[in-house]
């Protein structure tokens, strides 16, 4: 697993065999940033990545300059290898630990999302996608308001689901078999943004 771009570009970390967490690949994870580039300035953003896995997004969001970063996942396991992927960045000379602010949460993202009371300029999640609850994810994260006016939130699903109807929707993209689909509070659509 390795960082595509931004201040830690290049840092690479070995992810144990055992795990049962696939991480977004590179390719998919590489292609959905660039096209987020058009929606947000990631630079000082406040995020939240759910279901973080391996914590690769997770990573992403603070190469990419966020100023801070809620990451929640359930399993020990993988929130255990969360923290020390965050202790080796720390680690290394040439980066400060002031200069990330993140907190690892370990534990159940739909409970979770029921208590939280913060909103964020970007949410980013990756559910397994056996998980039956799913289809609900969309409607909760707008239902809590966690998302800021200008918010945009990135669902990473399997090819079986489309969301084009729901109202909060903006575009799809799909990367071999990684589907991500982009929503905004605002609900205006890419082709609006393009009409400006």
């Amino acid at each position: 697993m390795r960082i595509i771009t931004g201040k830690y570009k290049g840092r690479h970390f070995d992810i144990p065999r055992s795990f049962k967490a696939r991480p977004t690949t590179d390719f998919a994870k590489e292609n959905i940033f660039n096209v987020l580039t058009q929606y947000i300035d990631f630079d000082g953003a406040e995020a939240l990545d759910l279901f973080s896995g391996t914590g690769s997004i997770t990573l992403e969001l603070i190469s990419r300059g966020c100023s801070r970063v809620v990451s929640v996942e359930q399993d020990r396991d993988h929130h255990r290898f969360i923290q020390q992927c965050l202790q080796k960045l720390q680690g290394e000379k040439d980066v400060q630990c002031s200069m990330f602010n993140v907190q690892c949460i370990r534990g159940d993202v739909f409970r979770f999302l029921k208590s939280c009371k913060q909103q964020f300029d970007f949410i980013f999640a990756d559910p397994p996608y056996a998980l039956k609850e799913l289809p609900q994810i969309p409607d909760l994260i707008f239902e809590k308001g966690l998302l800021k006016e200008d918010g945009i939130f990135v669902f990473e699903h399997g090819k079986d689901y489309d969301f084009a109807q729901h109202p909060h929707f903006i575009e799809h993209r799909s990367y071999g078999s990684v589907n991500f689909t982009l929503f905004s509070a605002s609900a205006l659509r890419a082709e609006e943004r393009a009409d400006g």
